[in-house]
């Protein structure tokens, strides 16, 4: 299986996880029959490129992302391309696989997805392209 989790660089299992899955540099990728590691840049839009990440990690072939929260349409694209997602990752990307391993990180679902990700720039124009009117 490929693991993924969203790195502040391309350190490895040293790096650091990066805290807003969307917005990190590179994404390290895990494969867990081997242990080989490899390093994806992050080429969404959110990074000037094209694409969501979820969609773009889905077609790279990852089966689980491990990272330490995200909003709940992020989780809902995750879940219909077929990859599974786990938050609470802190600390290294090393730290986080072994949590992981360890049964110590959660599956992400509506009820633990981060507010705070959910609509960014809400009324003002800004943030992501979906709007809510009251009537």
């Amino acid at each position: 299986m490929k693991l993924c989790i969203p790195s502040m660089g391309k350190n490895g299992l040293d790096e650091a996880v990066g805290e807003h899955f969307g917005r990190v540099p590179a994404y390290t990728v895990f494969e867990t029959e081997t242990d080989e590691v490899t390093i994806m840049d992050n080429t969404s839009e959110h990074m000037g490129g094209t694409g969501y990440p979820a969609e773009i990690l889905a077609r790279a072939g990852m089966n689980i992302m491990l990272c330490g929260g995200l909003g709940r349409r992020a989780i809902s694209m995750f879940e219909e391309l077929g990859v599974m997602v786990f938050v609470g990752a802190t600390g290294t990307v090393r730290e986080s696989i072994d949590m992981w391993k360890a049964g110590k990180l959660q599956a992400a679902t509506d009820e633990n997805a981060c507010a705070q990700h959910a609509y960014r720039g809400e009324g003002t124009g800004e943030g992501h392209d979906h709007h809510h009117h009251q009537h």
